[in-house]
């Protein structure tokens, strides 16, 4: 609950008093007390308004202690009341669209005074819930890194007057990226939960299809709004078959298809349509075109690898990454065999991001033990075993290693 309730809070507190170092404070003190109260006197009816009320008053005490600090909230909030004066009620976008402050808070944390890098940290450690350690995973970089990225934006926010509202019409367009790359993340970490004892964290794969669907709603014309939501749907649809009796991984080819969400696939592959029409595909529209090629095939057998692969070839080329690569290697296995796919991955050895990365050395490890080479995929299987941050991928792993 404290989870859930977090970014709401915190989305809340940042837009009422323009700070979000206090709004974060204030909010863990909140938690804090209620860890204390609640065990005692029970949990409210309404916890959430609980936490928003002790925490605006721990802000209200804070701020009449120190004056200096409410002399510099003043100027933010000044400022806040000035840009939207100067802003005629009809251009600010989503004044009454919006159902969501958490939204508002995403467009601020990705503005683009904002380092690229540094918007998604700062997003996922303060409106999805994320740990510094977490995020930092998710971003293939060392705590220390990610942990300086958050507080270098925070910095920014502050110094850059960076007010809390929504932007107006003419800004989404280039401050919609940002946001989708946030929700994709926070998607990816609920997906595959890069440490801890399940595989899936659901709560947060759940929050970005809402985010994703609230962002869609917001600006229905955006193909890759459309195509976002679409990729999620898409994955998630698959949940129920992922994971076995133990909480264990289950592979694709594994997993029963009778178990997938077919309403939600349904509705992806509508999304799909719209996605992919009227212009150039967007990145998320391929990779939502891939999702559904698996989504509608009887089985791996039946998959039509080869349009896969081809939709991993313009994927490549809208977003050239490492990861991409590897998946696009594994597609060109199941099309042409494991040692065309072993050689892509194998040329793709030298790169410093994939050492972090476990689905690297298990492609290679699956590809290294369809061919016969047991020696080379248990190493692989090592390397992998190493890297790995769920408690279910290192049992898996530790299978295959005994396999």
């Amino acid at each position: 609950m404290f989870r859930e309730e977090r970014g709401l809070l915190l989305a809340s507190l940042a837009r009422r008093f323009g700070d979000l170092d206090l709004a974060e404070e204030v909010t863990s003190e909140a938690i804090e007390a209620a860890l204390r109260h609640w065990p005692a006197e029970g949990v409210p009816a309404r916890p959430g308004a609980w936490l928003l009320t002790t925490a605006r008053r721990k802000a209200v005490d804070r701020l009449r202690r120190d004056r200096a600090y409410a002399a510099r909230l003043a100027v933010l909030q000044a400022d806040a009341e000035r840009d939207e004066a100067l802003a005629p009620a009809a251009d600010v976008a989503g004044a009454g669209e919006l159902p969501d402050e958490r939204l508002q808070l995403f467009f601020t944390c990705t503005h683009p005074a904002l380092a690229a890098e540094d918007r998604t940290a700062l997003t996922l450690r303060c409106l999805a819930g994320l740990t510094t350690p977490e995020v930092a995973r998710a971003f293939l970089v060392p705590t220390a890194t990610m942990a300086q990225r958050i507080v270098r934006a925070k910095k920014k926010i502050r110094e850059a007057r960076i007010p809390f509202r929504v932007p107006g019409p003419d800004e989404l367009p280039e401050r919609l990226p940002g946001v989708l790359q946030v929700v994709y993340s926070v998607f990816t970490e609920g997906y595959a939960a890069s440490s801890g004892p399940r595989l899936q964290r659901l709560d947060l794969a759940e929050e970005a299809v809402r985010l994703a669907r609230i962002l869609h709603r917001l600006l229905p014309a955006e193909r890759e709004t459309a195509g976002l939501l679409a990729l999620l749907l898409l994955v998630h649809a698959r949940r129920d078959a992922r994971t076995g009796p133990e909480g264990e991984p289950v592979l694709l080819e594994e997993q029963d298809r009778g178990r997938w969400d077919r309403v939600m696939i349904e509705e992806g592959r509508d999304l799909v349509v719209r996605a992919l029409t009227g212009g150039p595909a967007g990145p998320y529209g391929v990779q939502a075109a891939i999702a559904a090629l698996h989504d509608e095939a009887a089985d791996v057998e039946s998959t039509d690898w080869a349009q896969i692969v081809a939709l991993y070839d313009v994927l490549l080329a809208l977003t050239p990454s490492p990861v991409v690569a590897v998946n696009r290697a594994v597609a060109v296995a199941m099309r042409d065999g494991p040692g065309a796919g072993l050689a892509l991955l194998d040329a793709l050895a030298a790169e410093p991001r994939l050492r972090a990365y476990p689905p690297y050395a298990v492609a290679r490890g699956d590809l290294l033990t369809r061919l016969g080479r047991e020696g080379e995929a248990a190493a692989a299987y090592r390397e992998a075993l190493e890297a790995a941050g769920s408690e279910p991928e290192r049992a898996a792993l530790r299978r295959k290693l005994g396999e």
